[in-house]
């Protein structure tokens, strides 16, 4: 494994899914699950993907690992491309490249031991077998915390908490350098969320295992990872180092999110924003930036505007600080329609895709907003 450079480098990848309909079932649209997503990943580092459900983070995750095949773009996996490798070559390439999955118990088929579930990939990919093979699994049992006689019974047999230590004990089989964690403490209760995630904080440690860390849960992205991608259907919106993304978010979504986390001190006040307007379809995505008929920067800025070669400042409920733009540069507004209202917006907003680009503040803080600076 080569230490210069990141081990994982995603670039503009999308994942089409098409529509289709009629007896002849012909293609009538597609469905932009992901829309031009790039993102690196260093040697033993954590990239959180945080956003809401249907934003298209399980697939970058799925189609990263080939579990979903790509429309287009690239994933180079130690500097090499990870889409160009078929048959033997791919089979070698898949013992680098892991999965935890979401739900703990239908990723473990439940007419096999847990012994047979771990032991699997060792054997398939010819790593041990008979008595060796039986040691490795029940040192990668004794490793997640589970009992080495665990091994004769089935996945039914065990709680939640512990049907998930199988599946990142399965996931250890084959020694890899890089793990996709889907949300793998979702389904979980708060107690046996802190056993996994220290798990694999630990793992992280001793084996210097990268992970893709897709979650709901802001406070645990911010616990566990080094870097935080936002994604907004099918697209990163803003990505930074997770405690600059925190402490000065600049995009209007990435607020928006943070708002909603739940805040653990009774005495401290928290204004929640609550995005207006409908949750676009990505089968039919809108024009220009994607969040702009539900964007509060927007919207201020349109209703705020007056004579367009002065500057205006913006404090919207929830942001950190105050944001200064000149109205000149964004040709005036336009009136859409969300969820039943009428309203007005800057119309570069509605025009054009705002790029993935640097913001004020650390080194590396990109967002992808025409509104902040």
């Amino acid at each position: 494994m080569s230490t210069n450079g990141p081990l994982v480098q995603v670039g503009d990848l999308k994942a089409y899914f098409p529509i289709k309909r009629g007896v002849l079932s012909r293609t009538v649209g597609w469905i932009k699950a992901v829309d031009g997503v790039s993102f690196d990943v260093p040697v033993g580092k954590t990239l959180g993907l945080v956003g809401e459900s249907g934003c298209g983070k399980t697939t970058v995750g799925r189609a990263i690992l080939r579990l979903i095949p790509p429309t287009s773009g690239s994933v180079r996996y130690d500097g090499e491309d990870f889409l160009a490798y078929r048959g033997e070559a791919l089979r070698r390439m898949r013992r680098r490249m892991q999965i935890i999955f979401q739900d703990p118990v239908s990723s473990l088929n439940p007419r096999m031991r847990v012994g047979n579930i771990i032991g699997e990939p060792i054997e398939v990919h010819k790593i041990a077998s008979g008595q060796e093979k039986r040691q490795t699994v029940a040192s990668l049992l004794r490793r997640v915390g589970l009992d080495e006689n665990d091994a004769g019974k089935y996945p039914h047999e065990f709680s939640g908490g512990q049907r998930q230590r199988i599946g990142i004990a399965r996931a250890l089989a084959l020694s890899p350098d890089f793990i996709v964690c889907d949300e793998p403490v979702s389904a979980l209760d708060v107690s046996i969320q802190s056993q996994i995630l220290n798990l694999l904080a630990d793992l992280r440690a001793e084996r210097n295992i990268a992970y893709l860390f897709i979650a709901h849960n802001l406070a645990v992205v911010e616990h566990f990872s080094d870097e935080v991608a936002v994604m907004y259907l099918g697209r990163i919106v803003e990505k930074a180092e997770a405690r600059e993304l925190y402490a000065n978010p600049k995009h209007p979504y990435t607020t928006a999110l943070l708002s909603a986390a739940p805040e653990p001190d009774p005495r401290r006040k928290r204004d929640r924003i609550v995005l207006g307007g409908e949750v676009p379809s990505p089968a039919d995505p809108p024009s220009g930036c994607p969040f702009h008929p539900r964007c509060q920067l927007t919207r201020e800025a349109a209703a705020k505007g007056g004579d367009p070669n002065q500057p205006i400042t913006l404090s919207p409920r929830g942001m950190n600080g105050a944001i200064s733009l000149r109205v000149l540069e964004f040709g005036g507004t336009a009136e859409v329609e969300s969820g039943g209202e009428k309203f007005r917006v800057l119309s570069k907003c509605t025009r054009e895709v705002p790029p993935l680009e640097a913001k004020d503040g650390k080194a590396g803080h990109l967002a992808a907003c025409w509104v902040t600076k």
